[in-house]
């Protein structure tokens, strides 16, 4: 049996957004310096940005800028937490255009968290936008994200739910107490936020509760951190802020690719921002969980359509 070996472009620019806030943003180009602008970015709050995210685009057609956010992947500090919000984010996106001289609209490519962030962008800036690919649509409401966590998908993992709820004092803020945890330095403390709250979002669709772990790496406790704080903080936005605004990019033609069983996210995000652009097309896939190989797979195949498009 012959295997394919997977393909990984190499960047033909890299570097960093001059210093702001105490931070450094680490970015990296792609394809064709002549091509169509593609800002990508990762998930989270949290993640870093990945080369296989990348190398599904026509790189001969294609320029691709993907930017690890403040504190995260190859970006200076990582992990530090000041300074770290959403419009930080929004800030550092609209800026790092403008510093690598992007004179035209940018198809935005985002999954989870970044399709939140791209759909923000979009809505601040929707005359520098020409095309959206999002995944995983999530509003990064607090009260939604809250009531679906703690409520709606708890009923299928009650036992898991309740061993999370218990684990917090009486008269605590569920959230809070376990970002105090992750913030600890205590070691027992950090592996009390990674095995109940911090194992839920990866517990979530699946069939078997995750095994519990007895480490946690520099990586995987400044994700923690990132995204807790950001979570504590209501995503650093107004109550519906991402769904209330739609209006302002109705005209902005979008491809919307989610599971059928996202528990993290459930589909009804990504219906309703679907329902609100009529220049979107939104492709459900039948299959579970937050990612899955056929998810992965019909975003590969939604984005060579775009040699079509453009």
């Amino acid at each position: 049996m012959f295997f394919r070996k997977w393909f990984e472009p190499k960047p033909f620019n890299t570097g960093f957004l001059p210093e702001e806030g105490g931070h450094l943003v680490h970015y990296e180009e792609y394809g064709n310096p002549q091509g169509i602008p593609v800002l990508l970015t990762h998930g989270g709050p949290g993640g870093s940005a990945k080369v296989k995210h990348v190398a599904v685009f026509n790189l001969k057609k294609f320029r691709v800028i993907a930017f690890d956010q403040r504190g995260c992947g190859k970006s200076q500090p990582f992990g530090k937490l000041e300074n770290n919000t959403t419009q930080d984010t929004l800030h550092d996106m609209k800026r790092l255009l403008d510093y690598l001289q992007v004179k035209e609209p940018v198809v935005l490519r985002g999954g989870s968290w970044a399709s939140a962030l791209m759909l923000l962008f979009a809505e601040k800036y929707p005359q520098l936008v020409r095309h959206m690919v999002l995944s995983q649509v999530f509003w990064a409401d607090a009260a939604y994200t809250s009531r679906w966590e703690l409520g709606e998908a708890a009923r299928f993992y009650p036992d898991f739910a309740e061993k999370m709820r218990n684990a917090v004092p009486a008269g605590e803020s569920f959230y809070e107490f376990y970002y105090r945890k992750a913030l600890s330095d205590n070691k027992s403390e950090q592996l009390t936020a990674k095995n109940l709250y911090g194992a839920y979002e990866r517990l979530l669709g699946q069939l078997n509760l995750p095994a519990a772990v007895e480490d946690i790496d520099e990586v995987s406790l400044a994700y923690m951190r990132i995204y807790m704080q950001y979570e504590v903080n209501g995503f650093y936005l107004e109550r519906d802020e991402v769904i209330n605004h739609l209006d302002k990019i109705k005209n902005i033609p979008a491809v919307i690719i989610h599971n059928r069983l996202d528990f993290v996210c459930p589909v009804e995000q990504a219906y309703i921002v679907h329902k609100a652009l009529p220049q979107s097309r939104l492709i459900i896939v039948p299959d579970k969980g937050h990612v899955s190989d056929k998810l992965h797979q019909t975003i590969r195949d939604e984005i060579k359509k775009l040699d079509k498009v453009f």
